[in-house]
C-alpha cells in the first residue's frame, strides 16, 4: 500500500498520457447560443464554464474516448460522446433541450464505469442541483425523497430524515458523500445524514442490491451525495452566496460557496448555516422542542491533469438538535416540559412549555449534539490502457444526548465512532468491448463511550473487507453485466461494567470489582461472512424502447444494536435488546424495467421482489401475559428478531414535455411496496398481526405540472411557475402486533411554486430566486413513517388525535447569487 500511494502522490509523470481540446458552442433548440453554460468531461475530472455566447473550451482531455455532459440554469443535462485525437483539437456543438430527459442522464454510482441511466439492469434514479432548489427542503434526505420515487425517509421532526428504499432502511441503505460511505451510528432514529445539503450538486440512489460494489450495508441500496467540482474559467474566482427563509418552523439559511482552477489545480470552500425554531401544525401548534442549528465546512483541493486527477476533502459538521418526547397536558394538549429526574418525574404535573419556549430560537437543555469530521482523499490515474481509482478517508462521528433536566450539562448518551475506509478499484483496458473491473473496499472502526449515564450499545471493534470482479459486455442492442464479491466481518467488545455513582445519582462505567459494578455487555467476538452476486442486462429493443432485468443476492452482516444493545438510547425513547446469536442477512432480489424515452415522453416501470433470509427488525417485547414490558418507565422496550421477509411492488414515472407546447411539462411518479413476514412459525405464533414488516411506506404518489416562459430578450430567464400534488394512500398493511404501528390515514398535499434568473445585459445571471409553497391548505396528517405520530401518553384525547402531526403550511423564499 506504501509503495501504491507513493506512486499516486509522487510519480505522475511516469503515468503522462497524450491529450487534445476540446472547443465548441453550447445552443438552445432554437439554435441560440445559451451562456455560461457547464461543459464538463466526468471520468477526467475536468470541465469549463462557456462564456456570453455559448463558447467553451476544455485543455487537457485525455485522448481517446471522450464522454461530454453539458449543463445549465433553466435547461436539461444532456451527454455527447465523441473520439479525441492526441494534440487534436475538437470542435463539438452542443445542444439543450428545456425540460429533463432522466432516462438519458449518465450516473456513476452502483455502476462500474459512467452509464446512462436507462442502460445501467440496476434500477438508478437521479436528483439535479435544481430541483433539490425547486423545493423547500429541511436536508438532502427531505429533497431526494420529493423526486425520487421508491425513496422514503422515517423522519423524527423536520431535520431528521434516515432513507429507505423500497421499504429497507437504516443500515441496509448504504449512504455516501462524494463516494466516501457515510458513518454516524446510523442505526439510530433520532439524528439524520451529516452532509451540507446547500453543498450537494446532484443525488444518484441505486434502489436494490449494491452489495457487490459497496459490501454489507447496500444491501438494500446506496444514496449517493454528489458536491460539484469547480467549472469556472481558469484563473478566475467564482462562488455563490444563498439565502434561504421557511415560514413554518422560521428557518434562516446562509452559504457561502467558492471555487477556483488554473492549470488544473482545484479548490473550493463553502460555509452554511442553518438555524429553526419549533415548527407547527394546526392540530398541536407549535410542537415543543422540535428546533435545532446547524454548521458545516467543506473545503477540497486537488489536481486534475492529463495523467489522471487527485483531489483531498475536509468537512466539518455540527448541529445541535432538539429532543421532542411528546408530553402534554391530557386536558389542554398543550406540551409541557420535564423538569425531573426518570425517578421523580410525573408526566401529568410537568409544567407547560411556554410561548417564549416554543417561539425561540434558542436551543432548550434537552437536546442532542453531534459533530462529524471526515478529510478523505479521491484518485483517479490512467495506468496501463485503464483506469485506477483510489479513496482512502477517515471520519470520526461525536454524538452526545443531554436528556438529564437536573444535569443540563451532563450527557445520557456520549459516543465516539472513528472510522477508516479504503476503496481501491481498477477498470482494465476494454477487450473486444467486454469491460473488466477488480477491486476491494473495507473499513475497520472504533466505538468509545465517552463521559455517560447511559450505555445503550457496547465500545466495539470492527473490521470489514472485501473484494470483487465485475464484467460488462455489449452484444449489438443487448448489454449484460455481472459480477461476484466475497465480504468478511469481525466484530469483537470487550466485557464493560456498569455501576450506579452516588454522587451523581446517575449509571457511570465501572472498572470489574468496583463496589456495585454490574456487567451489561459480556465480552464478545464474531466474524461474519458472506457472498454477493449480480447478473443482468439491458436491450434497446428500438431507439424509444429499452428492456432491463436483473438478478441480485445481496448481504448484510447485523450491526451493532442488533447483536449488542443492551440499554436505554435516550434520544429514542427506546430501551434496545439485542441478539448475539443473529445471522447475517442475505437477500435474493429481481428486478425488471420497461423504460420509453422520446423527445417529448419519458416513462417507466420497474417490478420488484425481494427475498430476504434471517430478516431483523424491532418488536415490542412482551411478558408471558402479553403485555408490554417496561424496563425504564416512560421509555418503550423494544427487542430485535429475526425471520425470513417477503418484500415486492413497483415504481412508474411519466415525464410529458407536449411538442406543440414546449413551455409546459409534466412529471408524475408513483411507488408502492407491500413487506411480509415470511416465517410460518412466528406467524402462527403471533397470528395477522404480525403478517407485514414495520416501517413499510403506503402508496405514494407526486405530480407536477410546470411552466417555463420562453426566454426573450429582458433581463430575465428561466422564468417558472409550478403546481405539485403529493399523495400517500391509507395504510392498512403494517406491523400491528401490540400496536406497534397503527394505521395511517391517507393526505394529498398541494403544493406552488414560482421562480426566475435575473441576468446581466451579457446573458450572465445575478440571481436566482425560488419561492414555494408547501401543504397550501395547511391539511393535518401524519406520515407513516414520522415516528412522532407513535410520541402519546395517553390512551384518549378530548380532539380525539393521537401522537405528533407533521408540518403544516410552509412558505419558503430562496436567492442564489452566482458570481
Amino acid at each position: 500500500m506504501k509503495h501504491l500511494v507513493l506512486l499516486l502522490l509522487l510519480l505522475p509523470q511516469v503515468l503522462l498520457a497524450q491529450t487534445g481540446t476540446l472547443r465548441g458552442t453550447v445552443r438552445d433548440a432554437q439554435l441560440r447560443p445559451v451562456p455560461f453554460a457547464s461543459v464538463a468531461v466526468p471520468a477526467a475530472g475536468l470541465g469549463a464554464t462557456a462564456d456570453a455566447q455559448g463558447a467553451f473550451q476544455v485543455m487537457e482531455v485525455p485522448a481517446g474516448a471522450v464522454r461530454v455532459v453539458v449543463s445549465a440554469v433553466g435547461f436539461a443535462a444532456t451527454t455527447r460522446d465523441a473520439t479525441l485525437a492526441a494534440g487534436q483539437r475538437l470542435d463539438l456543438d452542443l445542444a439543450l433541450a428545456a425540460e429533463p430527459a432522466k432516462l438519458t442522464e449518465v450516473v456513476v454510482t452502483g455502476v462500474s464505469r459512467a452509464t446512462e441511466v436507462r442502460r445501467s439492469p440496476v434500477p438508478i434514479a437521479t436528483l439535479s442541483r435544481r430541483e433539490i432548489n425547486l423545493n423547500a427542503n429541511t436536508n438532502v434526505i427531505d429533497a431526494a425523497v420529493r423526486g425520487i420515487p421508491g425513496l422514503s425517509a422515517v423522519t423524527t421532526g423536520p431535520n431528521v430524515s434516515k432513507p429507505f428504499i423500497r421499504g429497507l432502511g437504516y443500515n441496509r441503505v448504504l449512504t455516501l458523500y462524494n463516494g466516501l460511505r457515510q458513518e454516524g451510528q446510523q442505526w439510530g432514529d433520532e439524528h439524520g445524514v451529516e452532509v451540507d445539503g446547500y453543498d450537494i450538486e446532484r443525488v444518484e440512489v441505486v434502489k436494490g442490491p449494491a452489495s457487490l460494489l459497496y459490501g454489507s450495508d447496500a444491501v438494500a441500496g446506496v444514496v449517493n451525495l454528489l458536491p460539484a467540482l469547480p467549472s469556472g474559467p481558469d484563473g478566475q474566482l467564482r462562488g455563490e452566496a444563498l439565502a434561504e427563509y421557511q415560514s413554518n418552523n422560521g428557518l434562516v439559511g446562509n452559504s457561502l460557496g467558492l471555487n477556483y482552477q488554473k492549470n488544473g489545480f482545484q479548490t473550493s470552500f463553502r460555509a452554511s448555516h442553518r438555524l429553526a425554531r419549533d415548527y407547527r401544525n394546526s392540530v398541536d401548534g407549535l410542537v415543543y422542542n422540535t428546533g435545532f442549528r446547524e454548521l458545516t465546512l467543506t473545503g477540497m483541493a486537488g489536481v486534475s491533469k492529463a495523467w489522471g486527477s487527485s483531489h483531498w476533502y475536509l468537512t466539518l459538521y455540527d448541529n445541535q438538535q432538539e429532543i421532542p418526547d411528546g408530553s402534554r397536558d391530557s386536558l389542554s394538549r398543550r406540551f409541557t416540559r420535564q423538569v425531573f429526574e426518570s425517578g421523580l418525574d410525573y408526566i401529568k404535573r410537568r409544567p407547560l412549555a411556554t410561548d417564549d419556549e416554543l417561539r425561540s430560537y434558542a436551543i432548550g437543555p434537552l437536546h442532542q449534539r453531534i459533530r462529524h469530521y471526515r478529510v478523505f482523499t479521491k484518485t483517479q490515474v490512467h495506468l496501463g490502457g485503464g483506469e485506477l481509482h483510489l479513496l482512502l478517508g477517515a471520519q470520526q462521528n461525536s454524538r452526545e444526548e443531554f436528556n438529564h433536566p437536573t444535569a443540563t450539562s451532563q450527557p445520557g448518551l456520549a459516543l465516539r465512532l472513528t472510522t477508516y475506509t479504503y476503496d481501491l478499484r481498477y477498470h482494465l483496458p476494454d477487450w473486444k468491448g467486454l469491460q473488466v473491473s477488480v477491486g476491494s473496499n473495507g473499513m475497520g472502526q472504533l466505538n468509545r463511550h465517552q463521559d455517560a449515564t447511559d450505555f445503550p450499545i457496547p465500545n466495539y471493534d470492527l473490521l470489514d473487507a472485501g473484494g470483487f470482479l465485475l464484467l460488462k459486455k455489449p452484444f449489438g442492442k443487448l448489454e449484460v453485466s455481472g459480477g461476484l464479491r466475497y465480504d468478511t466481518r469481525l466484530v469483537s467488545w470487550n466485557d464493560f461494567y456498569v455501576a450506579f455513582n452516588p454522587a451523581t445519582g446517575f449509571d457511570t462505567r465501572a472498572q470489574p470489582g468496583a463496589a456495585g459494578a454490574t456487567r451489561q455487555f459480556p465480552a464478545f467476538e464474531r466474524r461474519y461472512q458472506g457472498v454477493s452476486a449480480s447478473l443482468g442486462a439491458s436491450y434497446v429493443a428500438t431507439e424509444e424502447l429499452t428492456l432491463r432485468a436483473n438478478l441480485a443476492r445481496g448481504y448484510r452482516a447485523p450491526n451493532i444494536p442488533e447483536i449488542g444493545s443492551n440499554g436505554l438510547d435516550p434520544g429514542a425513547h427506546i430501551v434496545y435488546l439485542g441478539n448475539r446469536n443473529f445471522q447475517p442477512e442475505f437477500s435474493w432480489q429481481q428486478d425488471v424495467g420497461v423504460l420509453w424515452h422520446q423527445p417529448t415522453v419519458d416513462a417507466s416501470v420497474e417490478v420488484f421482489h425481494n427475498y430476504v433470509q434471517n430478516f431483523i427488525y424491532q418488536a415490542r417485547l412482551l411478558d408471558d401475559t402479553g403485555q408490554p414490558v417496561v424496563i425504564v418507565p416512560g421509555n418503550t422496550t423494544y427487542q430485535f428478531q429475526q425471520a425470513a421477509a417477503r418484500l415486492y411492488g413497483l415504481e412508474a414515472s411519466l415525464s410529458v414535455r407536449p411538442a406543440a407546447l414546449p413551455w409546459l411539462a409534466w412529471n408524475s411518479s408513483a411507488a408502492y411496496v407491500t413487506g411480509e413476514n415470511a416465517d410460518a412459525t412466528v406467524l402462527e405464533r403471533q397470528g395477522s398481526a404480525a403478517r407485514y414488516l414495520p416501517l413499510i411506506p403506503p402508496l405514494r404518489g407526486r405530480s407536477e405540472l410546470r411552466a417555463t416562459l420562453p426566454t426573450g430578450s429582458g433581463r430575465l430567464s428561466g422564468t417558472y411557475f409550478r403546481a405539485t400534488v403529493d399523495g400517500s394512500a391509507r395504510q392498512t398493511r403494517f406491523y400491528a402486533l401490540d400496536n406497534t404501528e397503527t394505521a395511517t390515514v391517507g393526505y394529498a398535499l398541494l403544493g406552488l411554486g414560482a421562480g426566475t434568473t435575473w441576468s446581466t445585459r451579457a446573458g450572465r445571471p445575478v440571481a436566482q430566486l425560488f419561492v414555494q409553497v408547501d401543504n397550501l391548505f395547511d391539511t393535518a396528517y401524519q406520515a407513516h413513517l414520522n415516528r412522532l405520530k407513535y410520541f402519546e401518553y395517553y390512551a384518549a384525547s378530548p380532539n380525539g388525535r393521537s401522537g405528533i402531526y407533521n408540518p403544516g403550511r410552509n412558505v419558503s423564499v430562496k436567492v442564489v447569487v452566482p458570481f
